[in-house]
């Protein structure tokens, strides 16, 4: 199977901080794959590189087989790659639909196709009813599912979704954690997830990548992942779960 997504050799550097190290990464598509690792181990950096928001000191990025490694990042979203970032980066004074409304004009000028899509997005996520609500009078939860369904408008094939579940509950962190497997079965889309939170990740991603200053060191199922001796003492072992 040929990789969606490849990187050889990708390296960022800020100053003499290596944040991202010769990173060998391939994402396969339709699948759901989970990078983790503790704090400043590049996983965000390597988000960034992917989505074209860093550019790399060194190293190619592969995007279905063509070198992306200098296209700028609204051409990423344009060949159809989309983010969500940790911290919600909402339109403040749009209301839910309109900010939905903004991703889905990527791949349509038609307002009928995008008032459709619109619609059916809110409904998915469960925002019909703040449809008219102001972004800026929402909970950081229902901003995370605005993000999401804005960048799902854009109709992509890849979604990088950073720390999506930073700041919920059990309970929405296992709603919303339905809510990805179905838009990935119903959109047929491949995501990758950075994420701290093991309840996600472990329900969500047959293969999780782990990182750890800069570089990958493990790469498996959840369950190899775990009882990785290099996995327990940079990251799970720190009490990070």
């Amino acid at each position: 199977m040929s990789a969606l997504v490849e990187t050889v050799d990708l390296t960022k550097r800020f100053g003499g901080l290596v944040a991202v190290n010769k990173v060998n990464l391939k994402i396969n598509p339709g699948e759901t794959l989970g990078i983790i690792g503790p704090n400043g181990a590049g996983k965000t950096t390597l988000f960034n590189l992917i989505a074209g928001l860093l550019e790399p000191s060194e190293g190619k990025i592969y995007f279905k087989g063509k070198d992306i490694t200098n296209l700028p990042p609204h051409k990423r979203n344009e060949i159809g790659i989309a983010r969500t970032f940790q911290i919600p980066r909402p339109f403040g004074n749009m209301t839910v639909w309109d900010s939905v409304k903004v991703g889905a004009y990527r791949t349509t000028s038609d307002p009928k196709e995008v008032e459709e899509r619109v619609g059916e997005l809110l409904d998915f996520f469960n925002l019909t009813p703040l449809a008219q609500q102001s972004c800026a009078a929402l909970n950081v939860s229902q901003l995370k599912l605005v993000e999401l369904a804005r960048a799902a408008a854009t109709e992509p094939e890849l979604l990088l979704i950073d720390e999506v579940g930073a700041g919920l509950t059990p309970g929405e962190l296992d709603d919303l954690g339905v809510m990805i497997k179905k838009l990935q079965r119903k959109k047929k889309i491949t995501i990758c997830l950075v994420e701290h939170v093991m309840r996600i990740i472990w329900k969500l991603c047959p293969r999780i990548v782990v990182m750890d200053f800069g570089s990958i060191i493990a790469t498996g199922c959840p369950k190899e992942v775990a009882r990785n001796p290099k996995v327990i003492e940079a990251y799970l072992g720190r009490g990070l779960i």
